[in-house]
Protein backbone atom coordinates (compact mmCIF):
# COMPACT_ATOMS: atom_id res chain seq x y z
CA UNK A 1 0.00 0.00 0.00
CA UNK A 2 1.29 3.74 -0.77
CA UNK A 3 0.41 6.66 1.10
CA UNK A 4 1.11 10.20 -0.14
CA UNK A 5 1.63 11.55 2.86
CA UNK A 6 2.01 15.23 1.63
CA UNK A 7 0.36 16.97 -1.65
CA UNK A 8 -1.87 20.22 -2.50
CA UNK A 9 -4.76 21.15 -4.27
CA UNK A 10 -5.60 24.21 -5.89
CA UNK A 11 -7.60 26.08 -8.29
CA UNK A 12 -4.81 28.79 -8.87
CA UNK A 13 -5.59 32.48 -8.18
CA UNK A 14 -2.63 34.50 -8.35
CA UNK A 15 -4.56 36.62 -5.94
CA UNK A 16 -4.96 33.88 -3.16
CA UNK A 17 -1.62 32.37 -4.17
CA UNK A 18 0.82 35.07 -4.09
CA UNK A 19 4.19 32.94 -2.83
CA UNK A 20 3.65 31.90 -6.57
CA UNK A 21 6.71 34.02 -8.06
CA UNK A 22 7.24 34.26 -11.83
CA UNK A 23 9.86 31.83 -11.73
CA UNK A 24 7.33 28.75 -10.67
CA UNK A 25 5.46 29.61 -13.75
CA UNK A 26 4.96 25.23 -13.72
CA UNK A 27 2.35 26.42 -10.50
CA UNK A 28 0.22 28.70 -11.87
CA UNK A 29 -2.38 26.13 -12.90
CA UNK A 30 -5.32 24.22 -11.61
CA UNK A 31 -4.30 20.72 -9.87
CA UNK A 32 -7.37 19.31 -8.32
CA UNK A 33 -9.15 15.74 -7.85
CA UNK A 34 -8.65 14.94 -11.75
CA UNK A 35 -4.96 15.27 -11.68
CA UNK A 36 -4.74 13.27 -8.43
CA UNK A 37 -6.78 10.51 -10.29
CA UNK A 38 -3.79 10.28 -13.05
CA UNK A 39 -1.24 10.52 -10.52
CA UNK A 40 -2.50 7.85 -8.58
CA UNK A 41 -3.19 5.40 -11.81
CA UNK A 42 0.60 6.11 -13.07
CA UNK A 43 1.92 5.12 -10.17
CA UNK A 44 0.17 3.07 -7.99
CA UNK A 45 -0.68 5.52 -4.84
CA UNK A 46 -3.29 4.45 -2.66
CA UNK A 47 -4.13 7.54 -0.61
CA UNK A 48 -3.09 10.95 -0.22
CA UNK A 49 -3.37 13.62 2.56
CA UNK A 50 -3.85 17.08 1.24
CA UNK A 51 -2.24 19.98 2.99
CA UNK A 52 -2.96 23.66 2.66
CA UNK A 53 -1.18 25.71 0.86
CA UNK A 54 -2.65 29.22 1.88
CA UNK A 55 -3.76 30.10 5.25
CA UNK A 56 -7.14 30.48 4.67
CA UNK A 57 -10.07 29.26 6.45
CA UNK A 58 -11.78 28.55 3.63
CA UNK A 59 -9.60 26.52 1.79
CA UNK A 60 -9.32 24.28 4.89
CA UNK A 61 -13.34 24.06 4.02
CA UNK A 62 -12.52 23.51 -0.03
CA UNK A 63 -10.05 20.40 0.63
CA UNK A 64 -12.53 18.99 2.82
CA UNK A 65 -15.09 19.47 -0.01
CA UNK A 66 -12.99 17.74 -2.48
CA UNK A 67 -12.38 15.42 0.18
CA UNK A 68 -15.78 13.99 0.70
CA UNK A 69 -15.63 13.74 -3.52
CA UNK A 70 -12.77 11.94 -4.04
CA UNK A 71 -12.14 9.16 -2.20
CA UNK A 72 -7.98 9.18 -2.98
CA UNK A 73 -7.94 11.90 -0.49
CA UNK A 74 -7.67 9.93 3.14
CA UNK A 75 -7.17 13.21 4.66
CA UNK A 76 -6.92 16.82 5.10
CA UNK A 77 -4.49 19.05 7.12
CA UNK A 78 -5.75 22.56 6.93
CA UNK A 79 -5.40 25.79 8.86
CA UNK A 80 -7.19 27.73 11.45
CA UNK A 81 -5.96 31.06 13.54
CA UNK A 82 -4.82 29.84 16.41
CA UNK A 83 -3.51 32.94 17.62
CA UNK A 84 -7.59 33.69 17.80
CA UNK A 85 -9.20 33.77 21.02
CA UNK A 86 -11.97 31.21 19.49
CA UNK A 87 -9.98 29.18 17.93
CA UNK A 88 -11.21 26.25 19.35
CA UNK A 89 -14.54 26.53 18.72
CA UNK A 90 -14.02 26.26 14.55
CA UNK A 91 -11.21 23.55 15.39
CA UNK A 92 -14.24 21.24 16.70
CA UNK A 93 -16.18 22.63 13.56
CA UNK A 94 -13.85 21.09 10.99
CA UNK A 95 -13.43 18.34 13.77
CA UNK A 96 -16.47 17.40 12.66
CA UNK A 97 -15.90 15.99 9.78
CA UNK A 98 -13.69 12.71 9.92
CA UNK A 99 -11.89 13.67 7.08
CA UNK A 100 -10.04 16.30 8.98
CA UNK A 101 -6.23 14.92 10.03
CA UNK A 102 -4.41 18.44 11.63
CA UNK A 103 -3.74 21.48 11.11
CA UNK A 104 -0.46 23.63 9.80
CA UNK A 105 0.74 27.50 10.01
CA UNK A 106 3.04 28.45 7.72
CA UNK A 107 6.22 28.95 10.28
CA UNK A 108 8.54 28.98 7.47
CA UNK A 109 7.38 32.63 5.94
CA UNK A 110 6.91 34.35 9.68
CA UNK A 111 9.77 37.13 10.02
CA UNK A 112 10.01 35.83 13.60
CA UNK A 113 12.70 32.97 14.27
CA UNK A 114 10.80 32.56 17.32
CA UNK A 115 7.24 32.49 15.99
CA UNK A 116 6.53 29.24 18.08
CA UNK A 117 7.30 31.10 20.96
CA UNK A 118 3.97 33.06 20.52
CA UNK A 119 1.90 32.71 23.88
CA UNK A 120 -1.62 33.74 21.73
CA UNK A 121 -0.70 30.72 19.27
CA UNK A 122 0.63 28.63 21.90
CA UNK A 123 -2.86 28.94 23.69
CA UNK A 124 -4.39 28.02 20.18
CA UNK A 125 -2.10 25.00 20.04
CA UNK A 126 -3.13 23.25 23.05
CA UNK A 127 -6.63 23.21 21.84
CA UNK A 128 -5.48 20.44 19.62
CA UNK A 129 -4.52 18.31 22.61
CA UNK A 130 -7.52 16.55 23.25
CA UNK A 131 -9.10 16.03 19.74
CA UNK A 132 -6.59 13.77 18.32
CA UNK A 133 -5.19 16.14 15.52
CA UNK A 134 -2.00 16.85 14.41
CA UNK A 135 0.11 19.74 13.76
CA UNK A 136 2.19 19.66 10.81
CA UNK A 137 5.55 21.38 11.42
CA UNK A 138 6.44 23.69 8.72
CA UNK A 139 9.77 25.25 9.18
CA UNK A 140 13.67 25.90 7.88
CA UNK A 141 16.68 25.08 9.73
CA UNK A 142 16.79 28.47 11.53
CA UNK A 143 13.31 27.88 13.20
CA UNK A 144 14.46 24.16 13.71
CA UNK A 145 15.52 25.30 17.78
CA UNK A 146 12.10 26.98 18.33
CA UNK A 147 10.88 23.97 16.75
CA UNK A 148 12.11 21.98 19.50
CA UNK A 149 11.05 24.04 22.48
CA UNK A 150 7.87 24.23 21.07
CA UNK A 151 7.42 20.45 20.76
CA UNK A 152 8.90 19.97 24.58
CA UNK A 153 5.44 22.83 25.24
CA UNK A 154 3.17 20.40 24.04
CA UNK A 155 4.52 16.48 24.51
CA UNK A 156 0.89 15.41 24.25
CA UNK A 157 -0.04 16.71 20.66
CA UNK A 158 1.35 14.41 17.68
CA UNK A 159 3.54 16.43 15.43
CA UNK A 160 4.87 15.70 11.50
CA UNK A 161 7.84 17.90 10.62
CA UNK A 162 7.44 18.32 6.69
CA UNK A 163 10.42 18.27 4.37
CA UNK A 164 12.71 17.13 6.60
CA UNK A 165 12.80 21.10 7.56
CA UNK A 166 14.11 22.02 4.22
CA UNK A 167 18.01 22.05 4.62
CA UNK A 168 20.00 24.03 2.09
CA UNK A 169 21.37 21.03 -0.04
CA UNK A 170 24.37 21.24 -2.35
CA UNK A 171 26.47 18.71 -3.72
CA UNK A 172 29.84 19.47 -2.65
CA UNK A 173 28.79 20.85 1.17
CA UNK A 174 26.38 19.31 3.88
CA UNK A 175 24.06 21.29 5.98
CA UNK A 176 25.41 20.33 9.34
CA UNK A 177 23.83 22.96 11.59
CA UNK A 178 20.58 21.52 10.24
CA UNK A 179 21.90 18.06 11.04
CA UNK A 180 22.67 18.81 14.68
CA UNK A 181 18.83 20.10 15.31
CA UNK A 182 17.05 18.01 13.29
CA UNK A 183 18.00 15.16 15.46
CA UNK A 184 17.93 16.99 18.67
CA UNK A 185 14.12 17.49 17.37
CA UNK A 186 14.07 13.72 16.64
CA UNK A 187 14.52 12.92 20.20
CA UNK A 188 10.60 13.86 20.73
CA UNK A 189 8.44 10.92 20.56
CA UNK A 190 6.12 13.00 19.57
CA UNK A 191 7.60 13.93 16.42
CA UNK A 192 7.48 12.24 12.82
CA UNK A 193 8.89 13.68 9.93
CA UNK A 194 8.02 13.50 5.89
CA UNK A 195 10.71 12.70 3.80
CA UNK A 196 8.89 15.08 1.66
CA UNK A 197 9.56 18.24 -0.49
CA UNK A 198 13.37 17.46 -0.46
CA UNK A 199 14.35 17.47 -4.18
CA UNK A 200 13.42 21.53 -4.27
CA UNK A 201 15.98 22.57 -1.53
CA UNK A 202 18.81 21.48 -4.18
CA UNK A 203 20.92 24.22 -5.02
CA UNK A 204 22.51 23.51 -8.06
CA UNK A 205 20.48 22.97 -11.39
CA UNK A 206 20.34 18.99 -11.19
CA UNK A 207 20.45 16.28 -8.99
CA UNK A 208 20.93 13.17 -8.08
CA UNK A 209 19.74 10.15 -5.98
CA UNK A 210 23.56 10.61 -4.18
CA UNK A 211 22.94 14.39 -3.85
CA UNK A 212 19.84 13.18 -1.71
CA UNK A 213 21.22 9.74 0.06
CA UNK A 214 23.25 11.99 2.60
CA UNK A 215 19.58 13.66 4.09
CA UNK A 216 17.88 9.96 4.00
CA UNK A 217 20.63 8.78 5.79
CA UNK A 218 20.19 11.59 8.72
CA UNK A 219 16.75 11.20 8.52
CA UNK A 220 16.30 7.26 8.72
CA UNK A 221 18.99 7.34 11.78
CA UNK A 222 16.66 10.05 13.82
CA UNK A 223 13.59 9.13 12.84
CA UNK A 224 13.73 5.50 12.54
CA UNK A 225 11.20 3.28 10.18
CA UNK A 226 8.23 4.07 13.19
CA UNK A 227 8.05 8.00 12.78
CA UNK A 228 9.27 8.91 8.92
CA UNK A 229 6.70 8.85 6.25
CA UNK A 230 7.19 9.17 2.44
CA UNK A 231 5.44 12.35 1.00
CA UNK A 232 6.06 14.27 -2.76
CA UNK A 233 5.05 17.78 -2.08
CA UNK A 234 2.91 17.75 -5.71
CA UNK A 235 2.53 19.80 -7.48
CA UNK A 236 5.27 22.10 -6.20
CA UNK A 237 8.09 18.79 -6.16
CA UNK A 238 7.66 19.69 -10.25
CA UNK A 239 9.44 22.54 -9.57
CA UNK A 240 12.54 20.21 -9.34
CA UNK A 241 11.46 16.85 -10.57
CA UNK A 242 8.51 14.84 -11.73
CA UNK A 243 6.31 12.76 -9.49
CA UNK A 244 7.15 9.37 -11.16
CA UNK A 245 11.37 10.51 -10.39
CA UNK A 246 11.17 11.45 -6.92
CA UNK A 247 8.72 8.27 -6.17
CA UNK A 248 11.78 5.87 -7.73
CA UNK A 249 14.72 7.95 -6.10
CA UNK A 250 12.41 7.14 -2.71
CA UNK A 251 12.16 3.34 -3.79
CA UNK A 252 15.90 2.92 -4.40
CA UNK A 253 16.55 4.46 -0.73
CA UNK A 254 14.17 2.83 0.60
CA UNK A 255 15.26 -0.67 -0.90
CA UNK A 256 17.37 -1.13 2.24
CA UNK A 257 14.55 -2.08 4.53
CA UNK A 258 12.87 -5.14 5.42
CA UNK A 259 9.37 -5.36 3.99
CA UNK A 260 8.05 -4.55 6.95
CA UNK A 261 9.67 -1.53 7.33
CA UNK A 262 8.96 -0.36 4.08
CA UNK A 263 5.32 -1.52 4.89
CA UNK A 264 5.23 1.31 7.56
CA UNK A 265 7.17 4.71 5.47
CA UNK A 266 5.20 4.08 2.68
CA UNK A 267 1.36 3.81 4.42
CA UNK A 268 1.83 2.67 8.37
CA UNK A 269 3.29 5.24 9.65
CA UNK A 270 0.84 7.59 8.23
CA UNK A 271 -2.30 5.66 8.68
CA UNK A 272 -1.04 5.30 12.36
CA UNK A 273 -0.32 9.09 13.04
CA UNK A 274 -2.93 10.77 11.08
CA UNK A 275 -5.57 7.99 11.88
CA UNK A 276 -6.72 7.91 8.58
CA UNK A 277 -9.17 4.40 9.36
CA UNK A 278 -10.93 7.40 11.23
CA UNK A 279 -13.47 8.43 9.01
Amino acid sequence: MLIDSHHHLWAYDPAEYPWINHEMAVLKQDFLAAELREIAGEHGVDGFISVQARQSVAETQALLDIAAAEPLVAGVVGWAPFAAPDVAALIDQFAENGKLKGFRHVVQDEPDDRFLDRADFNAGIRALADRHLVFDLLVFPKQLAAAIDFADRHPDIPMVLDHIAKPAIAAEAFDGIWREQFCELAKRKNVACKFSGVATEVREASWSIDTIRPYWDVAVSAFGTDRLMYGSDWPVCLLATQYGRWLDTVHQLAAEFAEAERAQFYSGNATRIYRLDRK
